[in-house]
């Protein structure tokens, strides 16, 4: 593809304006930072290769999230065991900035299945509506609203269970 200055200028606006906050939302699918960083990469350097034809179809964002959460699950699939001994062990210690809310909700984000994490992400984190939550991911509107509802159950049991020991560790015991 030979690109103009438009279109690269028109791209590099797209990258500018969407790249930090689809990294945040493949880590908050994958629960790794560097991998989503790295699909993410990956997802707009494909999306530039065919950028008349992602662009010229309405909004790209939508098409570079849904690759760039493809190719995280694809390698979070194959390195399953290094990310159970991330969400055993807590988040590496250069994550700057987490807070114990966050780094609690990512480790409840990964007692999820990636089908539902995935639908929680998209639909309560981003906003999605159910119907395109069930495009992107190629689930039916129905089994997009039940992983809804299961990972929202799990997700409160796992987060009160956070809270009550985050409450623990701040409170005086005495005895």
């Amino acid at each position: 593809m030979t690109a103009g200055f438009e279109d690269s200028e028109a791209f590099d606006a797209f990258y500018a304006a969407t790249a930090k906050r689809l990294v945040a939302t493949v880590y908050a699918v994958t629960g790794d930072l560097g991998e989503a960083e790295d699909a993410v990469q990956e997802a707009y350097v494909r999306a530039w290769q065919r950028w008349d034809k992602v662009s010229g179809a309405g909004d790209p964002l939508p098409w570079v999230r849904t690759v760039a959460v493809r190719l995280a699950i694809s390698t979070w699939r194959r390195t399953r065991g290094r990310l159970r001994a991330h969400f055993r062990h807590g988040a590496a210690p250069d994550v700057p900035g987490l807070s114990a809310d966050r780094v609690a909700l990512v480790g409840a984000l990964g007692e999820l299945s990636t089908e539902q994490r995935r639908a929680v992400v998209l639909h309560h984190m981003l906003g999605l509506p159910v119907e395109e939550v069930a495009r992107e991911t190629g689930a039916s509107n129905g089994a997009v609203r039940t992983r809804l509802h299961r990972a929202r159950k799990i997700l409160g049991e796992r987060l009160a269970d956070s809270s009550v020991v985050t409450e623990r560790k701040g409170s005086v015991h005495h005895g």
